[in-house]
Formats: C-alpha cells, structure tokens, sequence
C-alpha cells in the first residue's frame, strides 16, 4: 500500500492551515490544486470530499476532510513532529478542547459575523457559541495565560486556532487585541508557517 501523502487545496483557502500544518510535519506530500465551481466539484474529486470543498487529505488508502480533523490526524501519524501531547496523557484534555473550540465556537461564532448575521441576546442558549463576544473572551482569557493552548508549547492547537486569529483579525471578524497580535505574531513567525504562506502567496501569483 502506498503511503503516499496527496494534499487537495486551493491557495486562498482553508488549505492555507493544512498547507502550514505540512510544512511543520516535514514529510512529504504532493498538492493537487483545485478550482472553485468546477475540479472541485468534478467526480474525480467528490470521490474524495462529497461537499466539494477543500481541504482535504490522502494519506495511502485514507482519506481525511476537515481543516481540524487533518491536523490532528498529521499531530498523530508523525509524532515525531512533536505536534501534540502523547496518547493517554492529560495534556490531551486542552489539546483536545481548544482543537474542538476552534472547529465549533470560533468558526461558528466569526462565520456569522462575516454573514452579517447576530443571534439575538434572548437566544444565545440556542447556539453552541453563545456570542462572538464571549468566544472571544473566552479565548483571550486563555491566551493571557500561557504562550500557547496547551501548556507550554506548540501544538497542532494552536496552528489551528492561532491560523483563524490571524486570518479574522485581517478581515475584521475578530478584534485585534494585544493578546491576539501578540500570539498571532509569534505562531506566525515560526518557519514552517512563513514556507507555508510563500508557497500559497507564490501560487496565487500565478493565477
């Protein structure tokens, strides 16, 4: 069986969080890039994500969706990489609430934001995120913290969340507090990150 590593992608895109999620990994892959409206939405590729969107994974025979659920598949099947906390261990609990945090509340609460639309403050209960505001606090009580959301060092946590501050803070759907700048500017910074944008940034030049 092939262990062949395919990443589908488009460069503006959530891609970009998987393609820096690669880049941290150090293991080899091949991008297949697709096109809104029309690969992506061709047989070929609905036989790997039915939704028709990117990201998306093939790692041999397995086939991973979710900008989340990629990143902590590549944290798990590469540890070496040193992107999460061992199996079994009690640093997974954080680990395992901030990923989740930022699949559900963060890209619930800043998506309606970006769409205009505002639960009303009699029907917060009704929505796993409450409000954007407290989101937010929430994330920014915990980032005030610590350098990073799991203890004291980087983990695919952060990539994940850190890459949803940084991209909501350049669209205006998340403040820009210090905390967020601070954090974003620092995740950023490392070296796997900056190959990851130059890579997408030089792809997109292209188009």
């Amino acid at each position: 069986m092939s262990d062949e590593l395919v990443f589908y992608t488009h460069p503006m895109s959530r891609g970009r969080i998987v393609r820096w999620m690669l880049e941290e990994i150090g293991q080899p892959y091949r991008t297949k890039l697709l096109e809104f409206g029309t690969t992506m939405k061709a047989p070929a590729y609905l036989a790997i994500n039915p939704m028709g969107k990117v990201p998306a994974i093939r790692h041999g025979d397995t086939v991973v969706t979710e900008a989340a659920a990629i990143c902590a598949y590549l944290a798990d099947i590469f540890p070496q990489a040193g992107l999460a906390p061992a199996p079994g261990s009690r640093e997974r609990g954080p680990y395992y609430r901030w990923l989740f945090f930022g699949a559900g509340p963060i890209e619930s609460a800043v998506s309606n934001k970006a769409l205009g639309f505002q639960v009303p403050p009699e029907r917060t209960g009704t929505v796993g995120y409450g409000s954007l505001d407290s989101v937010l606090n929430t994330l920014e009580g915990a980032l005030s913290k610590s350098d990073y959301l799991t203890g004291d060092r980087f983990t695919a946590a952060d990539l994940y969340v850190g890459a949803q501050i940084g991209w909501g803070m350049q669209f205006g759907s998340i403040d820009k507090r210090p905390v967020f700048e601070r954090y974003a500017a620092r995740i950023n910074s490392r070296p796997a990150a900056i190959r990851a944008r130059e890579i997408d940034d030089a792809l997109l030049k292209k188009k």
